[in-house]
């Protein structure tokens, strides 16, 4: 069972926090200030870290700095009010794995949760590309051909998945687990419509049909 650090000093949003993981399955630890969430973090007890940046006694991006100095390599999903791009970069920079802004989708929280949890020890990476399109994972958006494209939450968090994993196929039950969650109806077709809307933002030739299986990135489109 996944252990996951949650270092929030809001207590409405630890709270929140702590019972929708636990909801999930995971077993979490709560902590509400810099220097604690550094020294728990530490410990090789975790196996992921929901980071807040206003932190009292010490600032996240210090945490966060203080850790990948020492060696501590436990996967950082930031989770700040800051949305500003420079602030992205910075944490980023510093190490995390991922970013996320306030106000927040705990069920978009929730998939990224299970993709790092999964993908743990894969390095970080900031553009995602696949023939002409492009996913920048700090600001959020798509372009095709360098022409921005918007994509609802939703929509680049599908785009994200399929672009992370080029050529192999997906299975419709894995995209629901990575981009909706196991509690989503398995019998929906929430996947397909979804599919759909990438096509016709993104492309038709982007992503592949494999008949009775699932979807595959075409990265040679």
């Amino acid at each position: 069972m996944n252990r996951i650090l949650i270092a929030e000093d809001e207590p409405r949003i630890a709270s929140f926090l702590e019972k929708g993981l636990r909801a999930a399955g995971y077993v979490t630890t709560v902590v509400d200030n810099g220097i604690a969430a550094a020294g728990f973090a530490q410990r090789d007890e975790f196996d992921l870290f929901i980071l807040d940046l206003g932190l009292p006694g010490q600032d996240g991006l210090a945490v966060l700095a203080q850790l990948r100095a020492r060696g501590v390599r436990i996967p950082v999903i930031v989770l700040t009010a800051r949305d500003a791009v420079p602030d992205r970069v910075a944490g980023l920079d510093l190490g995390a794995d991922d970013y996320v802004t306030k106000p927040f989708s705990f069920e978009e929280l929730l998939a990224r949760v299970r993709v790092r949890l999964r993908d743990r020890g894969q390095p970080v990476v900031a553009t995602l590309r696949a023939g002409p399109v492009e996913l920048d994972l700090l600001r959020r958006t798509a372009s095709v051909n360098g022409r921005e494209i918007e994509l609802t939450a939703r929509e680049f968090l599908l785009a994200e998945t399929l672009l992370r994993h080029p050529r192999q196929v997906l299975s419709r039950e894995q995209i629901l687990d990575r981009v909706w969650g196991l509690s989503h109806d398995p019998g929906s077709n929430v996947v397909d419509v979804y599919v759909g809307y990438l096509r016709r933002k993104l492309g038709p030739d982007l992503i592949q049909t494999v008949r009775g299986v699932g979807y595959r990135l075409n990265a040679d489109c």
